[in-house]
């Protein structure tokens, strides 16, 4: 046991690691080709429509980075400029506990763990590299629906809530995958914080267009979570960089510098300005391993649009966003500034475990709340707020 605490631990970002079928067992024939795996030099690479990715550099995940293995660094920076396999240090075989639920629920109670939200992790490679044919992306997002309700269930023993995705292209389609997931008991789906691809190219998630799909998602009340992603940055960045693939664990200066909180604030910006929270005040989404250091001066500068075209809002977007919008900061965050800007049941404690990039000790998380947090109020942010959020009563 890592960590006991007195009170129910809800994690609302925990990750799994896909198998090589995950996104082919339940393809359906005609798209078959659009997903394979081939070897680069001794090495096994994952292929979307015939381009081989690097975006995640073992994608069958036999072997991966310790859990909380960057913990230090993103706590403390990197002081010696060591490089990234430095950083990391020795990687570890892939264990049961990351590839099938029951270990994991054995692996949780050893981390004193008593539920989480479940994230798939290749997963999000697949929208971005298909933003050019809405039909393949709808057919390769349910089949890897399929297998994580195969491999996973949606709702595994009361503890674990994987987390099916969604993509919006066709709104029939994206309205179909919603029934499918809640059918299957889903808790929660995955929507990437980016534009919607399409064939006229891509659109706000936000628009009218979309309505009839949020508004079945209001009346059935799940939690939408926009979990971070390859939200198709690197076309933007692409004018300053040339054309290259997003490659998340190769650090870049100028990535960081432009684009690693963009995607989120973009998101936001489009849910707030084109009325999306207005029109559905019932909606309820959590940004998650978005990090929280974003939201302060979002809505600095979001009272300041509002100021100089109010006319242009059906409501103050800042209560819009305060009433919709929870957000799951990183432990390095400032937390003690977002909770008094948010308040403290907007705040929702995820630990990214196992990537690297976590904690590898989840309920260490409790440490980096502010010290003067009121007993009922860690609490909340350490599981009862997503509990809450997601109709769940805590486990006693």
């Amino acid at each position: 046991m890592v960590r006991s605490l007195d009170f129910p631990v809800f994690d609302a970002d925990n990750h799994l690691y896909e198998t090589e079928e995950a996104f082919t067992r339940h393809l359906p024939k005609q798209y078959r080709s659009a997903i394979d795996y081939v070897q680069v030099k001794g090495r096994t690479k994952i292929v979307v429509r015939g381009t081989i990715s690097d975006y995640i550099p073992n994608p069958t995940f036999e072997v991966v980075a310790r859990p909380g293995a960057q913990e230090e660094y993103f706590r403390i920076g990197n002081p010696k400029g060591l490089s990234y396999r430095e950083l990391i240090g020795d990687p570890m075989k892939c264990i049961p506990a990351f590839r099938e639920p029951a270990p994991r629920i054995e692996l949780m109670d050893e981390l004193g763990v008593d539920r989480t939200l479940m994230f798939p992790t290749l997963a999000s490679l697949l929208e971005e590299r298909m933003r050019d044919d809405p039909k393949l992306i709808h057919a390769v997002v349910h089949s890897l629906n399929e297998w994580l309700y195969e491999t996973w269930q949606f709702d595994y023993e009361g503890r674990i809530f994987t987390t099916p995705v969604i993509s919006l292209p066709i709104v029939d389609e994206a309205i179909k995958e919603l029934e499918w997931c809640l059918e299957r008991g889903a808790k929660t789906v995955l929507i990437r914080p980016a534009p919607v691809p399409g064939y006229g190219g891509s659109r706000s998630f936000a628009l009218e267009e979309f309505d009839p799909f949020w508004e079945a998602v209001q009346e059935s009340g799940i939690l939408v979570s926009m979990h971070a992603s390859d939200s198709g940055y690197s076309r933007y960045t692409a004018d300053w960089t040339g054309p290259q693939e997003m490659l998340p664990f190769r650090p870049d200066p100028f990535r960081m510098m432009t684009s690693q909180k963009r995607p989120i604030e973009d998101t936001m910006s489009a849910a707030v300005c084109h009325g999306l929270l207005t029109r559905f005040p019932r909606l309820n989404i959590a940004a998650v391993e978005n990090g929280g250091d974003w939201v302060l001066p979002f809505l600095e500068h979001l009272q300041d649009t509002y100021e100089k075209m109010p006319q242009a809002f059906d409501e103050d977007p800042i209560v819009a966003f305060k009433r919709n919008i929870y957000v799951s900061p990183f432990h390095e965050d400032k937390l003690d500034e977002l909770i008094d800007a948010l308040g403290v049941d907007h705040i929702l404690f995820g630990s990214d475990f196992p990537h690297p990039e976590g904690l590898a000790d989840p309920c260490s998380y409790v440490d980096h709340l502010p010290s003067d947090l009121a007993h009922e109020d860690l609490a909340k942010v350490m599981g009862g707020n997503l509990g809450r959020l997601m109709g769940i009563d805590a486990l006693v």
